[in-house]
Formats: structure tokens, C-alpha cells, sequence
């Protein structure tokens, strides 16, 4: 019988040890399979529970089946899922930026092309003898423009400038002296000198340089804050985290797998400790961020009047006419005093300042279908902005994103608190900001990244250039009308330069352009080259051109005697 008793006793033990043996298979082959979905085909992974002293992060209270190099792997794939998770939250935003940056900056450039395509009509149609020389001169005009809206440093002072001078050569000979051969490179370079001197053409340039200039600048630097959003997102999206933080997302996410508490889920509360602390430098971001969207829209609620470049753009070609006529009107004056200022003495004839030669208003270049207000780019900035404002929280909010993303517990009870399951997690969450997360043992923040401050530094400054220009606005707003360029810009009475004085009102457009649907207006394409491949760079390249290709410049002696004839003349 005794025989018999050790004998079950030694039957016993042996089933215990079998069962243990295959217990301790077993709690590894589940950490085995899961850790081969992270690392296909790894072969250094433990196959029973070992003491893991070479852990740094998921150091155990009970036998682990993880390893150094299990470890690092783990770390390596929670730092993804939280890049991917970051990159999920900012998704919609940054879409949203992108494709409106790319939808106005083209639709401010076929705003251009439309208001080249006015011009040229209203020179087709009025002047049809001197047409063809002007195209090009509007052309450079107009591609100017787009260079400046794309951010050149071109001065709009001085392309406005160089229009007209370019343009009183060309008008003179044809409509104060009809049928007078095309001037000579010294001539032409004498009425260049003298156009500015003598106010040939009113005080329409003045008035031009005033509404281009501020209507150019807001539009620009709209252009600029919309692709700073873009820099903001794909700064944040791409940020590289720090050690701290990647060993306390390996021991949220990951370190359960170690002791074999495979469907474990970090508590709620733990995730918001953890994510805080990883992005509280990115969080710094968030006041910064509500006050680029409140400067952005402040901006683009100033974007009318004179401040709209559609509306100023759209009406050029009537500006530009206006002043032709005011230059005839004073035809027989000018023609005296250009006659003594240039040398020639031949008889002239004068045109009537209000008949143009070959007036014939073709009606296509009036012709605009009727414009839904919701298809205006005034409508589209309003709807731009106001799905912003639904993002204007969108820093502040990204670690209550990312918890709420990744499977978390959200009552607290019964989860992972990065060291064992707790029936309730009972930390207070931390405040969002780097300061208040630098007491926070599970990712040391050292205060905001390089890269963040950059970032910071950036919007700060765009946020600064937006506050000026609505500021620029609305003290404009307080001046007189015809202070600040109103309809007719800087214009007093004597420059007879105000309203529709040159009858042309059947020419003026609508300032609204159908966006984004079939464009409904019947234009002549014409067939003056435009570089659609407008790079900033060459906006040097362009004024270096027109520096040095001065016709052939009179030296400076004679430009001297000009203005000092030029004084005499008026006298």
C-alpha cells in the first residue's frame, strides 16, 4: 500500500509539472502570434515567461514574454500608430487648406486673365488703329500683377508706372497726332520722361497705384496665411517624438502584450496623462492657432471695395480709358508743350476728347450671365473661414483625438494603468501645455521643440501681417471717400477724373465672377503669350530687364534739361 501511495503522489507531481510546462507554452504562443503581426518572421522571440531583466520599460512584477529586442520593436510601432494617428486627426483640415489655397490661387489668376481680356477688348474696340502695340503692354502689365500676388518683391508704384509710360509713346502719335509716323527712340523716350512731369494722363495712375496697391496686398497675403496653415499641419503631422514619449506609449499600447493581457486596454485617464505629456508641445500651438483664424477671417471679411482685387482688377480696363480720354480732352494744350518739349513743330491735328477713334462698344465684352451670390469668391472665403473656425480647437483637442481613437476604457475601471489592471485609474488628468506636463513621470517634457517654436515664431509673424492690414483697413474706412481711392481713388475735381466721365458706362462689367461653374462670359481669347508657370524668382529677372532695356536712354543731361524745360513750359 505504501508502494502504491508514492507511486500517485509521483503521478501527481508529474501531471502538475505537464501542466505548468504546457501552461507556460501556452501564455508565450499567444504573445508569439500577436508579436508576429508586428514582425513577420522573427525568430528571437522567448517561448516561456523569463524574469526580463534586460527590459527598460515593460520591467515586470511577474515572469514576462517579452524581450530586450521585442521591446524596441514595440516601441518602434507605437511611435507609427501615433504619427498615423495624428496624421487621421488632421486629415479633413488639411485638405481643407490645401485644396482652398490651390482654388484661389487660381481663381486669382483667371481673375487676372479676365481683367486682361477687359483691357484688351476695351483697346480692340476704342482704339482698334493703336490695339495691337497695347497688347503687349497690358500683357506685361497684367503678368506683373501675377507675379506680384505670388509673392515677387515687384513694386505695384512702379509697374503702374512703367504701364503708362509705356503707353503715352504709344497714344500720342495716334489720337493728338493722327497719321504722324511712329516716334523715334529718342522721342519716344522724351514722352516717356515727359508723362509723369506734364500729368499727361490726369490723376489716374495716382489712382490706379492706390486701389492695385491695397486690393494686391490683402490678396497676397491671404495667399500667404493659407499656405502657412499647410506648413502649420505638415509640421505637426511629421513631428518626431521624443524618447520620453515613445517608451510611455510602448508601456500604454504595448506592454500589456508582455504579460500575456492580451485584450487589456489603457484606462482613459492613463491615455490623457500620456498623450498631454507627448504633445504638450504641440499643444503650445493652440492660442497661436485661434488667433491666425480670427486674423485670417478679420481679413477676409475687409477683402471688399477697394480691398477686393476683383473687384478693383475687373474695372482697370475703365480706369485705363478714363485717362486716355482725359488726355485728349486736353489735347491741344499738351500738344503745344510736347511740340517745344520735343522738337517737332509740324501742324497737328486734334481729335475730339470725347470720340475716340473707331468707337464701336462690341457688346460681347458686357455680356455677363447672371452671378449667384453663393458663387462669388466673397462667398467662398465666408465658407472657407467658417469651416475653419469648426478647426479652431483642433490643437487643443488632439489628445482627447488620439485617446478617444485608440481602444481605451472609458470609465476607468478595470484597465491598464501602464503597470498592472486596476479596477478604477485614479491619476487626474493633467492640463494641455509643456509647463504644467514637466512634473508628469510618464513623458518628460522639456518645453517646446525646435521645430515648434519655429512654427510659433511663423504664425506669430503672419498673424501680425493679417492684424495690420485690417487695421490698414478700417482707418482707411474712417477717411473721406476720396482720401483713400473710394470709386475714383485720389481724385479731385479739377482732375476731372471722377465716376463714368468718359460715357463709357456701357463698358463697365460686373465685378463678380462665376466661380467654380462654366464661366458664362463671351470674351475674345487673345492671343498674347501668358506664363502660366509664374515662379517667384523671376520677378528680378523681369525688373533687371526693364532697368536695363531703356530704349536706348537719352544720357542724363538731357533728362535734366527735359524737367528743367518741362518747369519753364508750365510757368
Amino acid at each position: 500500500m505504501a508502494d502504491s501511495g508514492a507511486a500517485l503522489r509521483l503521478c501527481a507531481l508529474l501531471s502538475v509539472a505537464v501542466l505548468l510546462g504546457v501552461r507556460a507554452e501556452t501564455a508565450c504562443q499567444l504573445v508569439r502570434a500577436a508579436f508576429q503581426a508586428v514582425q513577420p518572421g522573427a525568430k528571437w522571440m522567448p517561448e516561456s515567461p523569463g524574469a526580463g531583466h534586460d527590459l527598460q520599460v515593460c520591467v515586470p512584477k511577474v515572469p514576462t514574454c517579452c524581450s530586450r529586442k521585442m521591446e524596441e520593436k514595440y516601441q518602434a510601432t507605437a511611435r507609427s500608430s501615433m504619427e498615423q494617428l495624428l496624421q487621421s486627426a488632421s486629415m479633413e483640415l488639411k485638405f481643407l487648406i490645401i485644396q482652398n489655397a490651390a482654388v484661389f490661387q487660381e481663381a486669382f489668376e483667371m481673375v487676372v486673365r479676365h481683367a486682361r481680356n477687359y483691357t484688351n477688348a476695351m483697346f480692340r474696340n476704342s482704339y482698334r488703329n493703336m490695339a495691337a502695340k497695347a497688347f503687349k503692354f497690358v500683357g506685361e502689365f497684367f503678368t506683373d500683377i501675377s507675379l506680384y500676388i505670388l509673392g515677387s518683391d515687384i513694386n505695384v508704384n512702379d509697374m503702374i508706372n512703367e504701364f503708362f509710360d509705356s503707353l503715352f509713346p504709344l497714344v500720342y502719335p495716334h489720337l493728338i497726332n493722327p497719321g504722324f509716323p511712329d516716334p523715334s527712340l529718342e522721342m519716344t523716350e522724351c514722352l516717356r520722361l515727359a508723362r509723369r512731369d506734364l500729368k499727361v494722363f490726369g490723376n489716374f495712375p495716382k489712382v490706379m497705384m492706390t486701389q492695385v496697391s491695397k486690393s494686391l496686398q490683402v490678396t497676397r497675403v491671404f495667399l500667404q496665411a493659407l499656405n502657412l496653415g499647410i506648413e502649420v499641419v505638415n509640421t505637426t503631422d511629421h513631428l518626431k517624438f521624443s524618447k520620453d514619449c515613445g517608451r510611455a506609449l510602448l508601456k500604454m499600447w504595448y506592454c500589456p502584450h508582455c504579460q500575456d493581457l492580451m485584450m487589456a486596454k489603457p484606462c482613459a485617464g492613463f491615455c490623457n496623462v500620456v498623450l498631454q505629456g507627448c504633445l504638450a508641445s504641440v499643444v503650445e500651438i493652440d492660442s497661436y492657432w485661434r488667433e491666425y483664424i480670427r486674423s485670417l477671417e478679420g481679413l477676409a471679411k475687409g477683402m471688399r471695395g477697394i480691398y477686393d482685387m476683383e473687384h478693383v482688377l475687373l474695372n482697370l480696363f475703365s480706369l485705363i480709358q478714363d485717362s486716355i480720354m482725359y488726355m485728349q480732352k486736353n489735347a491741344e494744350k499738351l500738344a503745344v508743350t510736347i511740340g517745344k518739349l520735343c522738337g517737332h513743330s509740324q501742324q497737328r491735328q486734334y481729335r475730339s476728347a470725347w470720340y475716340p477713334e473707331d468707337l464701336s462698344i462690341d457688346k460681347r465684352v458686357t455680356r455677363a450671365a447672371h452671378v449667384d451670390h453663393e458663387e462669388t469668391l466673397s462667398s467662398k472665403r465666408r465658407e472657407l473661414i467658417a469651416k475653419l473656425r469648426m478647426h479652431s480647437s483642433f490643437y487643443s483637442s488632439l489628445p482627447e483625438y488620439v485617446c478617444s481613437h485608440s481602444s481605451v476604457v472609458q470609465n476607468n475601471t478595470l484597465c491598464w494603468n501602464g503597470q498592472e489592471i486596476v479596477e478604477r485609474f485614479s491619476r487626474q488628468a493633467m492640463r494641455n501645455g509643456a509647463k504644467s506636463q514637466l512634473n508628469s513621470h510618464e513623458a518628460k517634457v522639456k518645453g517646446p521643440e525646435p521645430v515648434i517654436s519655429q512654427i510659433i515664431d511663423k504664425l506669430k509673424h503672419i498673424n501680425q501681417l493679417l492684424k495690420g492690414m485690417a487695421i490698414a483697413r478700417r482707418r482707411s474706412l474712417d477717411k473721406p471717400e476720396d482720401e483713400d481711392g473710394g470709386e475714383s481713388g485720389d481724385c479731385d475735381d479739377e482732375d476731372d477724373c471722377a465716376g463714368d466721365s468718359s460715357g463709357n458706362g456701357g463698358l463697365r462689367v460686373k465685378n463678380q465672377l462665376r466661380f467654380l461653374a462654366e464661366l458664362a462670359y463671351d470674351l475674345d481669347t487673345d492671343d498674347i503669350p501668358s506664363n502660366k508657370q509664374l515662379l517667384n524668382h523671376q520677378s528680378k529677372e523681369v525688373s533687371a530687364i526693364r532697368n536695363s532695356g531703356s530704349l536706348n536712354a537719352v544720357p542724363n543731361l538731357f533728362s535734366a534739361v527735359l524737367t528743367v524745360l518741362i518747369h519753364l513750359l508750365v510757368k
